[in-house]
């Protein structure tokens, strides 16, 4: 099976590549940037998946996943964005765009180790993510899939805005005020079904909080409701 990444960091790339190796027996095929990896794929290259930073010289990681999700013969190949960028605009546009996925550097295992378990299950979304079928949530919620999208969407509106005040919060010591937004935000997980992401959020530690354990935390829960928005989608289209 081969995966494609594409960085133009030499330094990022080789970490990717690496946690991509300890997943299993892959083929790993490398990209120095967008136009590299456009380059390959308009040769044939067929990857079962593409890791993708998301700004790089020439073309950057959203031009490129623009003209995947465009190619006839590329559109459905699993598209994984890779930054260090959380805000709403950069995510919403990730999302409008197609993007299967979305890893905040630095790498975490686990993260990478979801999107690859993923390809082998019958479901990628319930396999990685742990949320609950998207079918079981509009009945519990007894609402359509018009009204859940906005719900994921605020979601992620308000993780865009918790993640600055808590980076705030911890930076004046303010833990306690932080753990309260954080409480907040695993209850919208918990009430749209991203148990996955409430679970992540449930074992930032009680008392001081790391804020790169934080801000890595928040990126799993903007994860989660862009894949299970991918999931509403997908419902959608098959109905």
């Amino acid at each position: 099976m081969k995966v494609l990444v594409v960085d133009d960091d030499i330094v990022s790339r080789m970490v990717l590549m690496h946690l991509i190796d300890s997943c299993g027996q892959f083929e790993i095929l490398e990209a120095e940037d967008g136009a590299d990896a456009w380059n390959q794929l308009e040769q044939g290259l067929r990857p079962a998946i593409c890791f993708c930073d998301l700004r790089m010289p020439r073309l950057s990681g959203m031009d490129l996943l623009q003209r995947v999700r465009a190619d006839g013969a590329l559109g459905a190949m699993p598209f994984v964005l890779v930054s260090s960028a959380t805000d709403r605009d950069t995510v919403d546009q990730a999302s409008g765009l197609g993007a299967s996925g979305y890893i905040v550097k630095p790498f975490q295992g686990e993260q990478v180790r979801e999107h690859m378990a993923g390809l082998a299950g019958s479901d990628p979304i319930a396999v990685a993510l742990r949320a609950e079928k998207v079918q079981a949530t509009l009945l519990r919620l007894g609402i359509g899939a018009e009204r859940l999208m906005i719900y994921l969407g605020g979601l992620q509106s308000q993780v865009a805005a918790a993640g600055t005040d808590i980076a705030e919060l911890l930076e004046s010591g303010d833990h306690g005020a932080a753990h309260v937004r954080i409480d907040r935000l695993h209850a919208g997980c918990v009430t749209l079904g991203l148990n996955g992401a409430a679970d992540t959020l449930k074992t930032l530690p009680p008392g001081a909080l790391d804020g790169a354990q934080v801000k890595l935390a928040l990126a799993e829960v903007v994860r989660s409701a862009m894949h299970q928005s991918e999931a509403l989608k997908r419902l959608g289209s098959a109905s």
